[in-house]
């Protein structure tokens, strides 16, 4: 019986880029399996919110203009006259915070899970960065339509970036391209969101997914019982489909938020307009952004704020460099106190988060 096409066709690929040993090794690959395996699967709807905001971005860039003047002009007009475009913004924007909060749940998951212990650092920090990564990406492409909302956010927030101690000024203008939010502030925003970044978080997420390969998905250590005594679930086809459902329910998300709640263009910033009342970054810096508001203007004879920036900024890098920290993890030893730290850590940002939408 000759060979079909299809056989015909892998039999020329294979021969050129030998996947043979691809599919042994997909054949062989399995993902643990216990009561906590669902959150594996938060790490792939960041990845599918990734393809998103890159595949929506592209079709946007088509008709986007970089500058002050023309800017708001043209995503109205992407808005209004583009076949879908009011729809493919849409997208690209609720993907974005979706992308956003998914990394923030992969990483709380990675983090009870004690995903990070040896031998996976790599990993933890390669996921750390691209989460820093996402926020940057929402950051940056805040700014793009050029509208009322968005031009003083990105002041406030720019305003935060500049009071960090001794490197404030640079930050400052760096992100600025000046010292005021200017059309530089918004060509070097252009330039972050549809160049450094992605280049960045291409090359982080190629890195991350290495590292996942080689040291495999980590299995918590309540599970480590239950795991080793089952032979785990077949990467391919048992957990490729369920991941596939995973993608499918996450674009019926998206999907509903973009058709039921378009993004809005909103008012053409205007840089000698007085800014609007209740003006507040996005929602995932709105806890750092609370926490500064209640700080008293003095601390133990220090500025209020430069004390929150520092105490932020010390438990970011804490929170990078856990897996040196937590030695008992790596010793399969869950800490309690570390537990207690993540469960008083996500309370507090919870509870930030919803004070600064409640509060003026």
């Amino acid at each position: 019986m000759s060979p079909s096409i299809g056989e015909r066709f892998f039999g020329w690929m294979n021969e050129r880029l030998e996947l043979t040993p691809v599919l042994q090794f997909l054949g062989e690959k399995s993902v643990p399996s216990h009561r906590y395996s669902f959150c594996y699967f938060f790490g792939g709807a960041t990845l599918f919110f990734f393809f998103v905001q890159v595949a929506t971005g592209i079709l946007l860039l088509l008709y986007y203009k970089p500058t002050a003047e023309a800017a708001f002009e043209s995503v109205r007009f992407i808005m209004t006259e583009v076949s879908f475009g009011w729809l493919i913004r849409s997208l690209h924007s609720w993907s974005a915070n979706l992308m956003v909060l998914a990394a923030f749940l992969h990483m709380a998951t990675v983090f009870f899970m004690r995903a990070y212990r040896r031998p996976r650092e790599m990993t933890w920090w390669t996921g750390a960065a691209l989460l820093l990564l996402s926020m940057g990406f929402g950051f940056s492409g805040y700014l793009l339509p050029w509208n009322e909302l968005a031009f003083f956010a990105t002041r406030v927030g720019t305003d935060m970036a500049g009071d960090v101690p001794l490197m404030g000024p640079f930050l400052l203008r760096f992100l600025r391209g000046g010292e005021d939010v200017t059309g530089a502030t918004l060509t070097r925003f252009f330039g972050f969101h549809v160049a450094v970044l992605p280049m960045i978080a291409t090359a982080l997420v190629l890195l991350h997914l290495v590292f996942i390969q080689r040291q495999g998905m980590s299995v918590p250590i309540s599970q480590k019982e239950t795991a080793s005594s089952s032979k785990g679930m077949p990467f391919f086809p048992n957990y490729f489909l369920r991941e596939l459902m995973g993608w499918a329910l996450a674009l019926a998300v998206l999907a509903a938020l973009a058709s039921f709640f378009p993004w809005e263009l909103g008012i053409k910033a205007d840089a000698f307009a007085p800014a609007p009342a209740g003006i507040k970054p996005e929602w995932y810096f709105l806890f750092m952004f609370q926490t500064l508001k209640l700080l008293p203007a003095s601390v133990a004879g220090l500025e209020g704020e430069l004390v929150g920036l520092f105490a932020f900024g010390l438990a970011g890098l804490l929170w990078f460099f856990l897996p040196l920290i937590d030695r008992r993890s790596s010793r399969e030893q869950a800490s309690p106190l570390v537990t207690a730290i993540g469960v008083v850590a996500l309370a507090f940002i919870a509870v930030m988060t919803v004070l600064g939408y409640v509060m003026p």
